[in-house]
Parts: structure tokens; C-alpha cells; sequence
């Protein structure tokens, strides 16, 4: 059973975080255990991280602040190993270095600093940079596989299920570019029964010409006499 003055500092510390959010960070508390807390980190830009979503569990002791929670994480990360418990300075695993003055926005702001980094810890794992970009990808989708994820963060949910969306609008968008737009097919077919008039007009044209006789040449020399003769009568009456 959770002390008083441990429900107090909880119900305030969450307060605190819904007026001033964390940056990367989101947390909340069991809605049937103010004991156990929910969270989600989000990776940093510029690191294998960047693009996933961390979800885990922090499980405070009913003696909180004056004794440090345990801190274990749940979506496969490439750092830490999953469902177990994390050795940090803030964790219940060095209760000789707790500060009760900590709060769940700097312990989660702690652990995902020592996320990005290397440092080899109780609970950590060794992994390519390769292999920590694949569990961003897979993530969010792994995440909403959990009842209880779904449940405590409805907004990832509907961010996933945008994705999916859009993800799956991606190849009909490809299609309907590249197949021939159903309205532009009139246009085309008039186009093509205009070019077919006039390729049959200028066939008929060819075909007029050769069916056309030559002019006969004596016909030619006769329309020259009778010509000349017209012309040479005003000079034959002087």
C-alpha cells in the first residue's frame, strides 16, 4: 500500500508533466495503480533511434521519493533487453545514489540519454547500428499489439493507423498515375478519328491526281495558233 505523501508527490509530478510536457517523452500512471507508471520515449533525430517508440513500465515503491523505482522496457530496442529491469543511477538498482528530488520526467529524460549511448550496463545489449534502425521501423506496429499500450496511449495508436493508411494509399496513388486517365480517353479517340479523316482526304487527293489524263500536246499548239493569228490581225489591216 502507497504511503500518502507518495500518492501526493505522484498525483503532482503527473500534473506537472500534462501542463509541461517533456520533450521525447511521454508518461502516465495506471489508472488502477498510481504505483505503476507507463512510458513511451520517442528516438532522437540523428540516431538509430530516431523513428521509434520505446514503450515501458516504471514501478515505483510505496516509500517513493525517498527510495528509487524500477525501470524496464518493452518494445525490442537494440540497447536494452526487454522486460527486464535497467541498472541506471535513477533505477532501484543503485538506491545508494538515488536523489529523492528526482522526478519521473528527469528519470525518463535520464534513461533516454543513456539510451543513445553505448555504455555497456546491467540489462543492455550489443547491437548494429543497422539492427536498432530495423526495431525503430517495426516499433509502433509491435507496440499496438499490447492491450495494455493501446490503452494507456490511444494517440499512437491513431498515429499508427494513419500510417497504414497512408502507407497502403502510397501504391494506389502509383497505379492511377501511371494507368491512362478514363476521362482523357474521349479527347484521345476524337483525336485519332480526326487524324484518320485526314490521312483519308490526302489519300483521296493522290488518287485524284492520278487518275488525272495529261493535257494533249497538239491541243497545246493549236490554242498557240489560234492565238498568234489573233494577235497578228491589227498588223495585217494597216
Amino acid at each position: 500500500m502507497a504511503e500518502k505523501s507518495c500518492i501526493k508527490r505522484l498525483q503532482k509530478e503527473y500534473r506537472a508533466l500534462c501542463k509541461e510536457p517533456v520533450s521525447h517523452v511521454v508518461a502516465r500512471p495506471s489508472p488502477s495503480d498510481i504505483l505503476e507508471w507507463h512510458y513511451v520515449l520517442e528516438g532522437s533525430e540523428g540516431t538509430p533511434f530516431a523513428g521509434g517508440y520505446y514503450y515501458g513500465k516504471i514501478k515505483f515503491p510505496p516509500e517513493y521519493p525517498y527510495k528509487p523505482p524500477g525501470i524496464s522496457m518493452t518494445t525490442p530496442n537494440g540497447r536494452f533487453m526487454t522486460q527486464k529491469k535497467i541498472c541506471l543511477s535513477m533505477s532501484d538498482f543503485h538506491p545508494e545514489s538515488w536523489n529523492p528530488m528526482w522526478s519521473v520526467s528527469s528519470i525518463l529524460t535520464g534513461l533516454l540519454s543513456f539510451m543513445m549511448d553505448n555504455s555497456p550496463t546491467t540489462g543492455s545489449v550489443n547491437t548494429t547500428t543497422a539492427e536498432k534502425q530495423r526495431l525503430a521501423k517495426s516499433s509502433l506496429s509491435f507496440n499496438c499489439k499490447n492491450a495494455t499500450f493501446r490503452k494507456m496511449f490511444p494517440e499512437y495508436v491513431e498515429k499508427y493507423n494513419q500510417q497504414q493508411l497512408s502507407e497502403q494509399a502510397a501504391p494506389e496513388r502509383v497505379s492511377s498515375d501511371t494507368s491512362p486517365d478514363k476521362s482523357s480517353r474521349p479527347v484521345l479517340e476524337k483525336k485519332l478519328e480526326s487524324n484518320g479523316e485526314d490521312m483519308r482526304r490526302v489519300d483521296g487527293l493522290k488518287e485524284v491526281r492520278k487518275n488525272r489524263k495529261p493535257f494533249p500536246t497538239w491541243m497545246m499548239l493549236l490554242l498557240f495558233s489560234i492565238f498568234g493569228v489573233v494577235m497578228a490581225l491589227p498588223l495585217l489591216q494597216l
